[in-house]
């Protein structure tokens, strides 16, 4: 059984910056995507952006294109979520999330908070 943690969701500044990690944990996890998620109180789930595990690719939201990169450390087995340019509308509960078959997610992390003040 595989297990994605987050962590590093936190209080940021409006410009400021927080970078998120996706740990994986337990078996060997080659999934297809990993693509981070969010989700807003009283909004539906966003795709946030993803990486094709093979190729390395990355896609973006365009709500996030420019402001956030999504990165990966093999050895550790962790993908990253960097945030800059942070907006009052960026806070949310992240959540990565990997696609084992296709480009379906479903395997997920418990999600990370992240606040953004003006």
């Amino acid at each position: 059984q595989v297990q994605l943690v987050e962590s590093g969701g936190g209080l940021a500044q409006a410009g400021g910056s927080l970078r998120l990690s996706c740990a994986a944990s337990g078996r060997t996890f080659s999934p297809n995507f990993m693509g981070w998620f969010r989700q807003a109180p009283g909004r539906n789930r966003e795709y946030v952006g993803g990486l094709n595990w093979s190729r390395g690719s990355t896609y973006y939201a365009d709500s996030v294109k420019g402001r956030f990169t999504i990165s990966r450390d093999n050895a550790k087995n962790t993908v990253y979520l960097q945030m800059t340019s942070l907006k009052p509308e960026d806070t949310a509960v992240y959540y990565c999330a990997g696609a084992r078959i296709g480009a379906t997610y479903d395997t997920w992390g418990q999600g990370t908070q992240v606040t953004v003040s003006s």
